[in-house]
C-alpha cells in the first residue's frame, strides 16, 4: 500500500507585492525556488500603488530608492514623484518575468503552521487554502491606514479621505478642508492642495522637523550620463546613500558618540524655518520641542512656506471631538468643513498592523500575542523562535533608518541563505534557536543608550517609532554592518531538521 504525506503547493509563498515582495520574487526565481506572491490589493507596488495623494513622492534621493541591481530607471527629479515609483515596480515585475507568479486581490486572513507536515497553511478571506514549505512576510509597515481615535469621528457628514486611500473623484477646488496630522504625508499633501482650496485648516499635535532638499529636475544630459557611464551612476548612488546615512542613520543611532550631528541638523532646521515662515507666532508653533531624529524628519521646499498663505490656518489647540459639520477644539471652537483629510499614519503594531493577519506557529502560538507578551523581537529582524519556516523582511530590529531597498536586499541575503542551506541539507524545518534570538535582542537593547530615541527630550515627539512596550525596534547598526551581518551570521544559529514527506511504501499482510 502506498500512502502520501502532504506535499506543499509551493516552496515559498511571499505575502505582499510591494518592493519587498518584488525583491523576494526576483531572488527566489534566480535561486530556482517555486514561489507564489499573493497581494491583497489589485496592483503591485505596495505603498506606491495605494498612496496616490497629491504631492506624493520619495522622501530620500531617488538614487537610493531602487534596487542596487536595477538602477536604470529614468527619474524625472532627484526626489521622484510617486507615480514613477509605481512605474518602477511594474518595470521590475515585467523585466524579471514575475507576473505569472503573482496573484492580486488575494487577501490572506490567517496562516497556520502544520507541525506534522512541516508546512504552512494560508487561508484567504474568501476561504481558499494554499500551502507552502516556507513563508516570507513581505507586508510593509505602511499598509493599513490608521483612523484616529477621536470622539465622533464616524459622525462627520462631509467627505472623509485618508491620505493612503485618496479619492481622485473629489474636487477640492473652492472647498473648506480640514486635515488632521503633520507627518510625512501631510508635509507633501498640504502644499499640493493649498492653492486649490478656499480654506485649509491644519490640525497639528506635534510639529515636525523639516529640512530643505536638493530637488532638481534631471535633464536629458543627466539621463544620458547615468545610462551610459556606470561610474556616474555609482557616484550618484553613493552620494545619495551618504546623505541618508549621515542625516538619519548615524545621527540617530550614534547620538551619544556624535551628538553634534543631530545638533547641527536641528540648527539647520531652525534656520530653514526662520527663512521660510515670516510670522514669529506661527514660526514658534511650527518649531519642534524635541531633537531632530526622535521621529523621522521630512525634507520639503514647500511645506513651511504654505503656512504663509492667507487661506492656510495652523490649529494647535487639541481636538475635542468631531461633529457632523466639522471639528470642535478644546477651547470650544467649531471648525466647519466640506472635506476632512486624515493624514494620521498607519497601524504599526498588533494584528492589523504587524502582523496584518493571524500567524499561528508551533502549538498554535499567535505571533501578535507572542510579541505582546515577550516584546517585539526577531533574530536580525528575520526570524522568531517558535515560528519555523517563516521569515520577515521588516521584522523588529531589521530596519536601521536607511533606504528600504538596503533593508530589503540585506534581509533577502539572510533569508535566501537559510533557504539554500535547507535545500542543501534536505531540511523541511528551519527555526531560529531561542538562545540566538535572545542574544541578538539583548545586543540591541544594550546598544540603545547610544541612540537618540532614548534621550529624555524625545518624550515630546509622539513618535510612531516607539512600540507599546516603550522600545524602538530599530536595528542599532550602520548600513554597512547590517549588510555584513546578513552575509556572515552563523548559520548554526538556526536549527535545520528533516521530516520525511515523500511517498512511502507500506507492506501489509
Amino acid at each position: 500500500m502506498v500512502t502520501h504525506t502532504p506535499v506543499p503547493d509551493h516552496d515559498v509563498i511571499v505575502v505582499g507585492a510591494g518592493f519587498s515582495g518584488i525583491g523576494a520574487a526576483i531572488k527566489l526565481g534566480q535561486e530556482g525556488f517555486d514561489y507564489l506572491v499573493v497581494e491583497a490589493s489589485d496592483g503591485v507596488g505596495g505603498t506606491w500603488h495605494l498612496n496616490t495623494y497629491p504631492g506624493v513622492a520619495v522622501d530620500i534621493p531617488s538614487f537610493s530608492y531602487a534596487f542596487s541591481f536595477e538602477q536604470g530607471q529614468r527619474w524625472s527629479r532627484t526626489y521622484a514623484p510617486g507615480a514613477e515609483l509605481k512605474e518602477y515596480a511594474e518595470r521590475c515585475v515585467t523585466k524579471y518575468g514575475l507576473r505569472p507568479n503573482i496573484r492580486l486581490s488575494t487577501k490572506i486572513a490567517r496562516a497556520e503552521f502544520d507541525e506534522p507536515a512541516d508546512l504552512w497553511r494560508l487561508f484567504t478571506d474568501a476561504g481558499e487554502e494554499m500551502t507552502s514549505r516556507f513563508v516570507i512576510y513581505a507586508v510593509g509597515p505602511f499598509s493599513e491606514p490608521q483612523t484616529p481615535d477621536i470622539p465622533g469621528i464616524d459622525s462627520y457628514a462631509g467627505t472623509v479621505m485618508h491620505t493612503a486611500r485618496w479619492d481622485h473623484r473629489q474636487d477640492l477646488s473652492g472647498r473648506r478642508v480640514g486635515i488632521i496630522g503633520t507627518g510625512a504625508s501631510a508635509v507633501q499633501v498640504i502644499p499640493a492642495i493649498a492653492p486649490q482650496v478656499e480654506r485649509l485648516t491644519v490640525f497639528q499635535r506635534t510639529p515636525i522637523w523639516v529640512l530643505p532638499r536638493v530637488d532638481l529636475p534631471l535633464s536629458r544630459a543627466a539621463h544620458i550620463a547615468l545610462d551610459k557611464l556606470p561610474l556616474v551612476r555609482r557616484a550618484a548612488r553613493l552620494a545619495s546613500q551618504a546623505v541618508v546615512e549621515a542625516t538619519f542613520v548615524v545621527a540617530a543611532q550614534y547620538n551619544r558618540t556624535l551628538p553634534m550631528l543631530a545638533g547641527s541638523g536641528s540648527h539647520a532646521g531652525r534656520r530653514f524655518l526662520r527663512r521660510e515662515v515670516k510670522d514669529p507666532v506661527l514660526r514658534k508653533k511650527l518649531t519642534p520641542n524635541y531633537p531632530l531624529g526622535c521621529k523621522r524628519p521630512s525634507f520639503s521646499n514647500t511645506y513651511l512656506a504654505a503656512f504663509n498663505r492667507p487661506n492656510v490656518v495652523l490649529e494647535t489647540d487639541p481636538i475635542a471631538q468631531v461633529t457632523p459639520r466639522g471639528i470642535v477644539t478644546a477651547d470650544g471652537t467649531e471648525h466647519e468643513f466640506d472635506t476632512l483629510i486624515l493624514a494620521t499614519g498607519f497601524k504599526l503594531f498588533g494584528t492589523g498592523g504587524m502582523p496584518s493577519f493571524r500567524i499561528a506557529g508551533k502549538g498554535g502560538a499567535d505571533l501578535a500575542a507572542w510579541w505582546a507578551e515577550n516584546r517585539y523581537q526577531a533574530y536580525q529582524g528575520a526570524s522568531v523562535p517558535g515560528f519555523p519556516n517563516v521569515f520577515t523582511i521588516l521584522g523588529p530590529y531589521a530596519y536601521n533608518g536607511s533606504s528600504y531597498f538596503e533593508l530589503i536586499e540585506n534581509q533577502l541575503r539572510h533569508i535566501i541563505r537559510c533557504l539554500t542551506t535547507a535545500e542543501e541539507r534536505g531540511a523541511t524545518r528551519v527555526e531560529i534557536s531561542e538562545e540566538a534570538n535572545t542574544e541578538y535582542f539583548e545586543s540591541m537593547i544594550d546598544r540603545r543608550d547610544r541612540q537618540i530615541f532614548f534621550n529624555q527630550d524625545c518624550s515630546n515627539a509622539n513618535s510612531y517609532y516607539f512600540d507599546p512596550n516603550g522600545d524602538v525596534p530599530f536595528r542599532s547598526a550602520t548600513t554597512l554592518h547590517s549588510r555584513w551581518a546578513s552575509e556572515h551570521f552563523s548559520i548554526d544559529d538556526y536549527e535545520f531538521t528533516h521530516r520525511a514527506l515523500a511517498s512511502v511504501t507500506c507492506w501489509s499482510t
